[in-house]
C-alpha cells in the first residue's frame, strides 16, 4: 500500500504501469484503489490510497514496494511505462548486482513512492 494526495490521477498511473504485471484495478472507492492479478481477482495485492488520517501523503525514506515479475521484458515495459505517464527514473533496467540474475528496476510514482519491479529469471 502507498498513499496518495490525488487517488484519481494516482489510479490513472497505476492502471497503465501495472498492466505489464498482470494486474488491474478490482476495488475502488472514495479512499482507496485496489489491484489484483487478473487470474486471481479476489486477492488484492497493491493498495493506493488516501491517509486514514487525513493529513498529507508523504513517502518513506528508505521505502520501496517491489513487485517481483516473470521476465527481464516485464521489468522494462513496467519502467517505460511509468516514465512515458509522469514517474520518474530511479534507477535504469538492469542486473544487480551486474554479474546477477536479478534484473531490477526503479521508478518513482506521482507521490514520490519508490516502486520497483525486478525477475529473477535469465
Amino acid at each position: 500500500m502507498v498513499g496518495t494526495n490525488d487517488l484519481q490521477a494516482s489510479s490513472k498511473f497505476y492502471d497503465v504501469v501495472l498492466a505489464p504485471l498482470g494486474l488491474i484495478k478490482v476495488e475502488t472507492s472514495e479512499t482507496y484503489v485496489g489491484y489484483a492479478q487478473q487470474n486471481n481477482q479476489e486477492e488484492v495485492e497493491f493498495y493506493i490510497t488516501k491517509p486514514f488520517n487525513k493529513e498529507k501523503a508523504t513517502y518513506g525514506n528508505g521505502t520501496q514496494i517491489s513487485f517481483l515479475v516473470a521476465s527481464r521484458k516485464l521489468v522494462d515495459s513496467f519502467h517505460a511505462i511509468a516514465l512515458e505517464n509522469g514517474g520518474l527514473n530511479e534507477g535504469e533496467p538492469g542486473p544487480r548486482p551486474s554479474d546477477s540474475t536479478f534484473y531490477y528496476a526503479y521508478i518513482r510514482d506521482l507521490d514520490n513512492n519508490k516502486i520497483c519491479a525486478f525477475s529473477n529469471t535469465p
